[in-house]
């Protein structure tokens, strides 16, 4: 992926109270999802949490369905016909995921249980085995939790350094600060590559070039960027890449850890049980190559495969077409949320993905979050699992609008009104 692909610099094409295009029809896509047409508290649901969850297509919800209706049972070594078209529908699945991110093999496609567990599975399983006390992770200030808290563990168990890169007051990853960072003690840069909190899109391949000529391996939380723009592995030329099903309206519970299959398989197992053993006797035991390797137990099946069907959505539309639409959705977000007096946006970086953190004078952000709610407009509330962030702003917490393929100028619309009328309630 060039630097150009990893922002979202697409010029709306529509004006702002037009929604459509004929590459991009917006009410036949928010027509896929069910949820869409229903009513809270009497008003239609504008769903603006995607960048917690993202809502579910009727393909995705359909094809779990006829799992659990025509042919469910479980995968690998059932020669039975369930079994057999079980385990043909979970490893297609694993296809899609990876001609998705363009990886060199389907044996590079790990099923976790989130991108948590996958960012946990690359600490245990490579951290606990190469890495040794001195030597230095380098993360950032903008991570989620997730991608935190394993490498202080690494640091507490092992006695790694690690080393958080600064954000500046508008929410950039400070790229010349991160090199300054870098020394041959490095052996691993973990860094998102688009902040959950802030929306700000990192130069990941800016930083990918400098840690690889460091020699340090690359981990990119991509939970937030699958979603909204096309991502190559191949081009990225990352180590690993992590991300979740649940934010790339699919299911929860599944998610995706991508390595490189040397890699991979160097690496000892996350955890040990059936179907990723090749052999066991009481005397040794000995395990399968990557996937399988890191494949303990029974696996979601239905869910990897709603994953899939996921995956056949958002391409069948185009990740192009979807970037265009929320560049504008979020550039019209962006001017109608600055003109409300007392709003603040909270991360202001040049380069953004469909995510705008703010706080409205004199209303703490929960009660902001319920009075909205009122309005049927849900937005996240809190510190986002990156209380760092909220430190470095000064604030507890925040409000979160981001914006998903089937949210609409309309929409944002009626998150203006409702804040207006909290902004009213609360003079």
């Amino acid at each position: 992926m060039s630097n150009s692909a990893n922002v979202v610099k697409i010029a709306p094409a529509t004006a702002p109270g037009d929604n459509s295009t004929a590459a991009y029809d917006v009410e036949k896509i928010r027509a896929d999802f069910p949820i869409l047409s229903r009513e809270v508290y009497g008003k239609p649901l504008v769903y603006l949490d995607n960048g917690a969850s993202a809502q579910k297509p009727r393909q995705v919800i359909d094809t779990m369905s006829d799992v659990f209706e025509s042919y469910y049972s479980n995968v690998h070594r059932g020669v039975h016909w369930t079994s057999q078209k079980s385990t043909e529908a979970f490893e297609a699945s694993r296809g899609t995921v990876g001609k998705f991110i363009n990886a060199a093999s389907v044996n590079e496609i790990i099923f976790t249980r989130g991108a948590t567990e996958s960012i946990n599975l690359v600490a245990h399983s490579w951290g606990r085995k190469f890495l040794k006390a001195g030597d230095e992770i380098i993360i950032s200030h903008m991570e989620h939790h997730a991608n935190i808290v394993p490498w202080q563990m690494l640091r507490q168990e092992i006695g790694i350094d690690l080393k958080v890169v600064p954000i500046d007051d508008d929410g950039n990853f400070m790229l010349d600060e991160f090199e300054k960072l870098l020394s041959p003690k490095t052996k691993l840069v973990a860094v998102t590559q688009v902040s959950n909190a802030l929306g700000s899109i990192v130069p990941v391949t800016a930083v990918i070039e400098r840690a690889h000529a460091q020699g340090a391996l690359v981990l990119l939380d991509g939970c937030q960027a699958v979603p909204h723009t096309a991502v190559d592995v191949q081009d990225l030329d990352a180590d690993f890449y992590v991300f979740s099903g649940h934010k790339l309206y699919g299911p929860t519970g599944i998610g995706v850890l991508w390595g490189r299959e040397d890699l991979l398989n160097s690496m000892n197992p996350y955890q040990t049980g059936g179907d990723m053993i090749a052999s066991v006797t009481f005397e040794k035991t000995t395990f399968q190559k990557a996937p399988h390797r890191f494949e303990a137990g029974t696996p979601a099946i239905a869910e990897a495969i709603g994953l899939g069907a996921a995956i056949d959505y958002v391409q069948a539309i185009g990740m192009d077409n979807i970037a265009a639409h929320e560049h504008g959705v979020l550039q019209y977000a962006t001017e109608r949320l600055s003109a409300i007096k007392g709003l603040k946006i909270i991360g202001t970086a040049k380069e953004k993905a469909a995510i705008i953190s703010f706080n409205l004078d004199g209303i703490h952000p929960h009660d902001l979050g319920t009075f909205v709610d009122r309005a049927g407009v849900a937005v996240r509330v809190g510190h986002h699992c990156a209380q760092p962030v909220m430190d470095r702003f000064g604030v507890a917490a925040t409000a979160r609008a981001s914006f998903g393929l089937y949210n609409t100028r309309e929409e944002v619309d009626a998150l203006v009104d409702a804040l207006e009328e909290t902004r009213k309630f609360f003079s």
